[in-house]
């Protein structure tokens, strides 16, 4: 079992690794119908999953409570302006600056962690976080401004986990809520688009119109393997192979799609990769400690 969930952890970190492929196929149509496509064939498949699982009573059940309903509309708009920043820079040329949102994630998460959760941190974890700090620093004055899609991205996705944590349902559950309450107005904004003719579905062939449906099932299949994983190996394990997905991102986007990586940027994510291994072999060591308490 032990290997299977591996397997499924490597699955689902490749899948959303390679994603700029699946938006670059799409980069005719505006990011914010890709957007509004993406979630609502996700909830229509996810509605799918639950009813097929009967599954429904933990959601009502949630969603009696008026706190759990503002908690999971507040987690729908942070995923939604993540999802919507991602596809966007990935479309308008920006897959190395997107990757380096996902690989200072882990290092924001714990650091709004302190800020909000009052967790102590380990004298030796300030470490990683000020190097991060410093990479970022250094990218924004070799660039002349910050790397702000990259923060967006690691921000946003920080809060949303941050959010989540208030959550009384898993992911499969969880998002099927967040996608569900912004179901309505999502549906409405493709039907006015449609309805002036400025609709991307049904107007740029078959193909088009199969790759925003399939927005769906590339969004959720993933999460059903994570979900898997997440149930069957360590969470030190899990933790390791997230960084299989912004590794990906970003070899696509520098042998693929061939953006420019330049010797500064080199120098900018080296620090924020040497303060991503500190961080990474402290907490293999934080938790090899207590495990010989």
């Amino acid at each position: 079992m032990h290997n299977k969930g591996v397997l499924y952890g490597v699955g689902a970190y490749f899948i959303w690794g390679v994603f700029p492929i699946y938006w670059k196929w799409l980069q005719q149509v505006p990011a914010t119908q890709i957007l509004a496509h993406r979630l609502a064939w996700s909830f229509v498949l996810l509605v799918l999953i639950i009813s097929a699982r009967r599954e429904w009573q933990p959601i009502l059940s949630a969603l009696r409570r008026p706190r759990t309903l503002l908690v999971f509309f507040v987690a729908a708009c942070l995923l939604s302006t993540n999802w919507l920043i991602y596809i966007w820079g990935v479309n308008a040329g920006y897959i190395v600056e997107t990757s380096l949102g996902y690989f200072i994630n882990p290092l924001v998460s714990v650091l709004l962690g302190v800020i909000f959760l009052r967790e102590k941190l380990r004298p030796a974890q300030w470490l990683p976080i000020g190097l991060a700090a410093a990479g970022v620093a250094y990218l924004a004055i070799s660039y002349g401004s910050l790397p702000w899609i990259a923060l967006a991205l690691a921000f946003s996705f920080g809060l949303y986990g941050l959010v989540k944590k208030l959550s009384p349902l898993g992911s499969l559950r969880g998002l099927t809520v967040e996608t569900g309450v912004l179901f309505v107005p999502t549906l409405a904004f493709l039907l006015v688009l449609a309805g002036r003719g400025a609709g991307a579905f049904g107007s740029l062939g078959l193909t088009q119109d199969l790759l925003m449906a399939g927005a769906g099932p590339v969004t959720t299949i993933p999460l059903l393997m994570f979900g898997a994983a997440a149930q069957s190996i360590p969470l030190s394990t899990l933790g390791l192979l997230q960084y299989i997905a912004p590794t990906c991102q970003f070899l696509v986007g520098v042998l693929i799609y061939h953006e420019p990586f330049t010797p500064a940027r080199l120098v900018g994510f080296g620090i924020i990769w040497l303060a991503l291994a500190i961080f990474t072999f402290e907490g293999f060591l934080a938790r090899r400690n207590r495990s010989r308490l």
